[in-house]
């Protein structure tokens, strides 16, 4: 079933909800603050997230998670039952759920955000590689080599194939990916395109999967 982070620091409710969700097969991560949340999120499907925490609140967490790996479902859980706490909340995740809850409420919610970000593994084929989506592992079927990114540029790449056949522009890449204004002149996306063509091209400098369009961008064709 499905890799979920959950935090929450309360001791009883974490138990349960840990508990609950094990029995209905999924891979639970329970950590009591969001210290180490960074190191779990590549390996995760869905994020469930309470909003009082210690040091920094589940909102902040959350909407730093949320800018890191837009393609993350995040539910939050929480015992403020204001309108103006759940619209935060829902500004950047994608439930709210009150305490308290059945346990039969919270598997429904979980199992639609997993549906709805489609979470199931799906293969692709691009040229010699073999891309494996749910967990970005991606492998040279001709070699059997499998290619580590690192972490921007799996961001990068995976940009590309959730706009397979697009033309983008630099523009669209950097915001997209770095969630800033791109500013004209900066070499940063150039520089990472080329390090990524070096690990997934078979010859970088007349590239297959990466294209270059002239005066425009980038595209990677299926």
């Amino acid at each position: 079933m499905a890799r979920i982070l959950y935090i929450e620091d309360e001791q009883e409710i974490g138990r349960w909800v840990t508990m609950n969700l094990t029995e209905l097969g999924h891979h639970v991560i329970w950590l009591r603050s969001g210290e180490e949340a960074e190191e779990h999120l590549a390996h995760c499907d869905l994020v469930i997230l309470d909003v009082m925490l210690p040091g920094l609140d589940g909102f902040s967490i959350g909407k730093r998670i949320k800018k890191e790996q837009p393609d993350l479902p995040i539910l939050m859980l929480s015992a403020r039952t204001a309108i103006e706490d759940k619209v935060e909340g829902l500004s950047f995740a994608d439930d709210y759920l009150t305490k308290p809850f059945h346990p039969d409420e919270l598997a429904a919610r979980v199992e639609v955000l997993l549906r709805r970000f489609n979470k199931n593994d799906e293969i692709l084929k691009l040229k010699h590689l073999t891309i494996h989506t749910k967990d970005m592992r991606i492998v040279n079927h001709e070699t059997g080599e499998e290619i580590l990114l690192t972490g921007k540029q799996y961001q990068i790449f995976q940009y590309f194939l959730r706009h397979l056949n697009q033309i983008l522009t630099k523009e669209q890449l950097y915001e997209g990916v770095w969630g800033e204004p791109y500013m004209e002149g900066d070499k940063t996306l150039m520089v990472h395109i080329r390090y990524l063509r070096e690990k997934l091209e078979k010859d970088p400098k007349n590239p297959e999967i990466i294209e270059t369009i002239r005066g425009i961008g980038y595209r990677v064709r299926k």
